[in-house]
């Protein structure tokens, strides 16, 4: 068995994060990495993928963008090199192909269980990230068995797809209609099933929509601070694309590159697949939150004295809704594509500190076990969280409140030595 103070479950952005503000307090620790350093990155990304956010936003603790790009979007492997450069920074203790089994609490701290051994600490952080466990909808297994289906985590590019039928997309978030619109610019016949989405421009008189959500503080935006923070934690991912050409991933610019709009799936009926009617109502209201947040922008430019510096108020026309079919025959489709989310998966975590969902129950990533953090969720702390710019000022934060916990802890061992 071996010993340190802190287990990092994870070598990701998060689990660096945190690890560069331990090595900062000199507290001892290690990070167990299920497979190499940035692993996700690695692994679990498709060949055109992009970050969601421009260059000079990837902040992390003591390590900046220093490329000569910074307004464009890193490529995965790019962000892998990222990430290896950040963990040689600072030589982050990283364990890779160790496999975390079993998280057991005790008198003294914490017993981790991995396939190679097991650790003696004090304290754990859970960094293994929200991304890697596709959530693939129970409709599925009514598919016919001649209907491919995969999630979008699988997905690698257009020619691994088989061409002869349609592609059922499911799911407008940011995995959905990048890939929808990879596959329609590729020749293939792609219909994307729409629900809830949050839509946004890419750029916005003149400047990235981050910049502007940066500068308003709203990926700043505290957890303590929401009203729902249930939902605010659920919200679907951006509906935006990182590429050269700054383009808008839009409803509008899917449909004008041959993408067939359609509700959301809702079953299957013997040889038909069915799709919801309120898809127009559904488009409205990401409509409508698009151009709340775009008032926000334009409020905040004026109250600066920025109008006469940034474009004009070029707003994107409305979402035009196709006339809407309930109804399409499964013969249509050869491919159907889960972007429908991730669902949690810490098969090695105690029941008690899970809720009904399998999520992990925190405050801020303070887990209900003194001495346990979790890090890298949505919204953990802000909703930047998930980003690599959020990922840094939550391990700092976390970071603190667990170098408390060590001291509190210490204390009480003293005190009980001197009875």
């Amino acid at each position: 068995m071996e010993k340190t103070t802190v287990v990092i479950i994870g070598a990701g952005q998060a689990g660096l994060a945190m690890s560069s503000c331990l090595t900062d307090r000199s507290i001892d620790h290690v990070l167990l990495e299920r497979g190499v350093a940035a692993n996700s990155w690695r692994t679990e990304r498709w060949d055109s993928l992009r970050l969601l956010t421009p260059n000079w936003l990837s902040r992390l603790p003591g390590h900046r963008y220093s490329g000569t790009d910074p307004d464009g979007y890193m490529t995965a492997n790019q962000v892998v090199d990222y990430l290896n450069d950040y963990r040689r920074s600072f030589g982050a203790p990283v364990r890779d192909e160790t496999t975390v089994t079993a998280v057991e609490s005790r008198s003294t701290g914490f017993l981790v269980t991995t396939n190679r051994g097991q650790w003696d600490c004090q304290a754990v952080v859970v960094a293994s990230g929200a991304f890697s466990n596709p959530k693939v909808p129970a409709i599925g297994a009514e598919l016919p068995g001649d209907i491919s289906q995969l999630a979008a985590i699988r997905y690698r590019n257009p020619s691994l797809i088989d061409a002869s039928g349609g592609v059922l997309v499911v799911g407008p978030s940011a995995s959905g209609a990048q890939i929808a619109d990879e596959l329609a610019r590729n020749g293939h016949d792609v219909t994307l099933a729409v629900g809830e989405h949050v839509r946004l421009p890419r750029t916005y008189r003149g400047r990235d929509i981050h910049w502007w959500m940066n500068a308003i503080g709203q990926l700043d935006e505290r957890y303590d601070e929401m009203d729902d923070l249930v939902r605010a934690r659920r919200l679907p991912s951006l509906q935006l694309v990182g590429s050269t050409s700054k383009r808008t991933l839009d409803l509008n610019a899917l449909s004008a590159s041959g993408v067939n709009l359609i509700g959301r799936l809702m079953g299957i009926s013997t040889d038909k697949a069915q799709f919801s009617g309120s898809f127009a109502n559904v488009c409205a209201a990401a409509d409508l939150k698009q151009g709340r947040l775009l008032d926000l922008i334009d409020e905040f430019a004026h109250d600066h004295g920025m109008d006469a510096d940034v474009g004009q108020r070029d707003r994107p026309a409305p979402t035009a809704v196709p006339t809407p079919r309930t109804e399409l025959a499964l013969s249509a489709f050869k491919t159907v594509i889960w972007a429908t989310g991730f669902a949690p998966a810490y098969p090695w975590l105690q029941p008690h500190l899970l809720d009904r969902k399998g999520a992990i129950v925190h405050d801020g990533g303070v887990m209900t076990e003194p001495g346990m953090y979790v890090l890298g969720l949505p919204f953990t702390r802000r909703r930047k969280s998930s980003f690599l710019d959020g990922v840094g000022p939550d391990a700092q934060d976390l970071s603190s409140h667990l170098a408390g916990h060590l001291e509190s802890a210490a204390t009480g061992l003293a005190q009980m030595g001197g009875r």
